[in-house]
């Protein structure tokens, strides 16, 4: 008798053999293919068909983008939301993946080109994660333009909510020092930049709120569903894309 060789993975998409059409309630399945006789299959095995069928999305989730510079209180914010919010979210820091690099030190010629991959794939992450319908909190500093262009083009305009967490420059710095894990000076680098693009749906001072303030603040908001939100007014604006 000739051995008969099963092509490699078979099992993982079609179950044991001879169950090929089982995923069709009352098929006829083993028609002696694997060397097994042919026999009726349950219709139980019909939910074969119910694992292979990919999740609807009812709605896309909803995005509450942080953007503030360093020590400015992103992460506080954010995890005081995650106890205040209804429903359940995910808190996405982009720190979290720059955390996940591995391999050889970078130089200073390509730290940057390095640093924008990160932040580009980070934005695909969590449009894809919000376009799947899970409900977001992304701490990110938009301190360079093109990155509120990209996530202009990537997240629905009406879907998400851009707050600006504000704080003096004395305190960053204050913080920055107290913190010792932060490169020296960086809240003042991105201090210019990260609140010049344009409007946002609400400010927050973490000087003068703490981090259960800020998050109730944006709670009561996001109830609101204030229209048109930045996103779409930014979207309108020159040099948008499409």
């Amino acid at each position: 008798m000739v051995e008969q060789v099963r092509p490699a993975g078979d099992e993982c998409l079609n179950g044991p053999p001879g169950e090929e059409d089982a995923a069709l309630p009352g098929a006829v399945a083993g028609s002696g293919a694997w060397g097994r006789p042919p026999h009726r299959v349950d219709p139980g095995h019909g939910d074969l068909l119910q694992h292979a069928r990919i999740p609807d999305t009812p709605a896309a989730g909803t995005v509450i983008l942080l953007n503030g510079t360093s020590s400015s209180g992103k992460s506080s914010i954010a995890r005081a939301l995650l106890d205040v919010l209804d429903g359940s979210w995910f808190h996405l820091p982009v720190d979290a993946f720059h955390s996940m690099r591995g391999g050889r030190p970078l130089t200073d010629a390509d730290l940057q080109a390095e640093i924008d991959r990160t932040a580009k794939g980070f934005h695909r992450a969590v449009a894809g994660m919000a376009a799947a319908g899970n409900n977001l909190v992304v701490d990110h500093p938009l301190s360079r333009r093109w990155r509120l262009l990209d996530l202009l083009g990537l997240l629905e305009p009406q879907d998400t909510l851009l707050v600006a967490v504000r704080c003096p420059l004395p305190e960053l710095e204050r913080r920055e020092r107290a913190r010792g894990d932060r490169q020296a000076g960086l809240a003042a680098l991105q201090y210019p930049h990260v609140h010049a693009h344009g409007p946002h749906d609400l400010d927050v001072d973490t000087s003068v709120l703490s981090p259960q303030e800020c998050a109730l603040r944006i709670r009561d908001l996001l109830r609101e569903r204030p229209r048109p939100t930045a996103f779409e007014r930014l979207r309108r604006s020159p040099g948008a894309p499409l």
